[in-house]
């Protein structure tokens, strides 16, 4: 395979067509190696070691980048909460933060609580940088294990129609995934929301000018006949400065078992976890859900990009 071009990933729009294939095709490679007890990508990445860099908590992407960089035969160096158990706590700069760990790992993968805090680390960084995550801002490799999901689950993206529901002004995962949607044909986009928590103007404007329909209202039955996926998202206490904009979007949007039953009989309930109440464990063993199966899908995808970035697949 020839080199990856991508030396950092720290924003969803770095991706084409032909990278996002590169990448589903080596996740899937993954995929079946794990199956088959890894004698292929087992050792990939021995003698290289991840700086697991996380100024926010995390569960699913921590543990996912962290037993991705294992399976692969590598080391991790990571600590709790680098914004309460690393130098940050002392006024550390970002900037030091990233030059010291250049010192100490082959790649690091940060998540911030500051919108761009990734790219602003991958210019100074002689290591590739991989953004987890970075505030309000984006969530590139989980919008590329959603578009993974949905790949796997569809015979053609092409087409699609996908409903985003709930906070999507500071929802980085919607935002990001809304960037790759745009890399397929007659896709069309529906924003369900309360008017506190709207997908703000920058990602409407992108889709404009690249020609993908979307349509925003905040009537969740209406929608969820029409599309083929319903992506649910929590209402994020930690993000709302005015706590009344808070209470008043909080369960608002809950898809109940008999609200899915609305749906398409072959379209797809997904989320980016973890959840709230928006979508009871009633619903988890319909075969309309997948978000567990999304957050398996994580671990392929960054096995993926650790071995791309790093020369190694």
């Amino acid at each position: 395979m020839a080199e990856f071009p991508l030396k950092h990933v720290y924003e969803a729009q770095q991706f084409d067509r032909n990278l996002l294939d590169t990448v589903f095709q080596v996740a899937d490679d993954m995929k079946r190696d794990m199956e088959e007890g890894g004698r292929r990508y087992g050792q990939a990445l021995a003698g290289r070691i991840m700086a697991s860099l996380f100024y926010e908590p995390s569960t699913r992407t921590r543990f996912s980048f962290e037993a991705a960089m294992l399976r692969l035969g590598g080391s991790i160096i990571t600590t709790e909460n680098a914004r309460e158990f690393s130098s940050a706590a002392k006024g550390e700069s970002l900037y030091d933060s990233t030059r010291i760990m250049n010192g100490y790992a082959d790649i690091i993968v940060m998540r911030h609580h500051e919108a761009g805090s990734a790219e602003k680390a991958a210019q100074v960084s002689a290591a590739p940088v991989i953004n987890a995550g970075d505030g309000a801002g984006q969530h590139p490799t989980q919008a590329l294990l959603d578009l993974y999901t949905i790949k796997d689950h569809f015979a053609e993206v092409n087409k699609l129609k996908v409903a985003m529901v709930g906070d999507l002004k500071y929802g980085r995962t919607v935002r990001s995934l809304s960037y790759l949607l745009t890399k397929y044909s007659g896709i069309q986009i529906f924003f369900v929301s309360p008017s506190v928590c709207r997908m703000e103007s920058d990602i409407k404007g992108y889709l404009d000018k690249e020609g993908v329909p979307w349509e925003e209202g905040t009537d969740l039955d209406s929608v969820l006949p029409r599309v083929d996926c319903v992506y649910m998202t929590r209402i994020q206490r930690e993000r709302f400065i005015v706590p009344e904009d808070y209470d008043q979007a909080v369960g608002k949007y809950i898809l109940t078992p008999e609200k899915v039953m609305k749906m398409k009989a072959d379209a797809i309930i997904m989320h980016p976890l973890p959840r709230l109440n928006e979508i009871p464990q009633a619903v988890d063993a319909d075969p309309r859900a997948h978000y567990f199966e999304q957050a398996q899908n994580g671990l392929y995808i960054r096995m993926a990009l650790l071995c791309l970035l790093l020369n190694a697949a």
